[in-house]
């Protein structure tokens, strides 16, 4: 037998290169072979991002009593800031009137003001004359005939006569409707009439209007056109009044009527109404 090592045979069995690979052990790196790269850690919930951090704290949304009572005075303070803006934002006749026209509006309210002011003092005067007259029963008879007077031109039972205005309304019985004439009525006592007469009827303060067209009434009696206004007061307040914008004279040119206004320094109202006794009402005086 040869004693011949062969050189295709190992030196060393218990060489390296002769054994199996042995398994690596979990999570240590492999001895050999490409090197592996870390992996990013994943955030976790309690690695959150700013944004998501906002959301979170955005929604749901957290109220407190507090915030709730402060929430519900704005809300009423807006609403009421609402209200107020489109109180004073409606239409009005006033809001398109040139300069001049509310001058003389407010020419007209300081001119009713003076005459207030003027019937304070005459009765003032009146009271004075009566403490300090020797003779009151006397004085006190005056003064009680001249109210009487005055009365019976505010009732319509007694004739009346000084300056004013006449007024009168012309066009088709179609365009002219009673609340028209009623509306005339009530701008000319605003203005400071005192004493008017429609045609042959006086108006009073307890005068009614009904019907339209052609069947217009006052006080159950029928007038038709021309409407003819005889006023008496102050012209300078009269007049003006019927021509404010908005007012009776543009609302009567919008139905296709006209009204010319004249002031004249005598008007004579003499239209009578029957005195009336009431049925009811008695005087309180002793």
């Amino acid at each position: 037998m040869s004693n011949d090592v062969n050189p295709g045979t190992p030196e060393n069995p218990d060489d390296d290169r002769s054994k199996p690979a042995e398994p690596s052990a979990p999570g240590a790196a492999p001895a050999d072979g490409p090197e592996t790269q870390p992996t990013a850690p994943q955030p976790s919930g309690s690695q959150q991002t700013g944004r998501q951090r906002l959301a979170a704290g955005l929604w749901p949304p957290r109220v407190s009593r507090a915030q709730l009572i402060v929430a519900l005075l704005l809300f009423v303070l807006g609403l009421g800031l609402a209200i107020q803006v489109r109180s004073t934002s409606d239409n009005s006749a006033l809001r398109g009137a040139r300069q001049e026209d509310l001058v003389r509006i407010l020419d007209e309210l300081d001119d009713r003001t003076q005459r207030l002011e003027d019937e304070k003092a005459r009765l003032e005067t009146q009271r004075s004359e009566l403490e300090s007259s020797s003779d009151q029963a006397e004085e006190a008879r005056k003064q009680t005939q001249e109210k009487e007077r005055q009365l019976g031109i505010l009732a319509g039972t007694v004739a009346a006569e000084g300056p004013g205005i006449t007024l009168t309304v012309r066009g088709a019985e179609a365009a002219v409707e009673s609340d028209m004439l009623l509306d005339a009525i009530q701008e000319l006592r605003a203005a400071g009439a005192e004493a008017i007469q429609i045609n042959d009827v006086r108006v009073v303060a307890d005068s009614y209007f009904t019907g339209s067209g052609a069947d217009i009434e006052i006080d159950g009696t029928k007038v038709t056109a021309p409407y003819v206004f005889k006023v008496i007061g102050k012209p300078e307040d009269l007049e003006p009044a019927l021509n404010i914008p908005g007012g009776v004279v543009q609302t009567l040119e919008k139905e296709q009527a006209t009204a010319t206004v004249a002031r004249s320094q005598k008007i004579v109202v003499d239209a009578l109404r029957p005195a009336k006794r009431p049925d009811y009402a008695q005087s309180s005086s002793q």
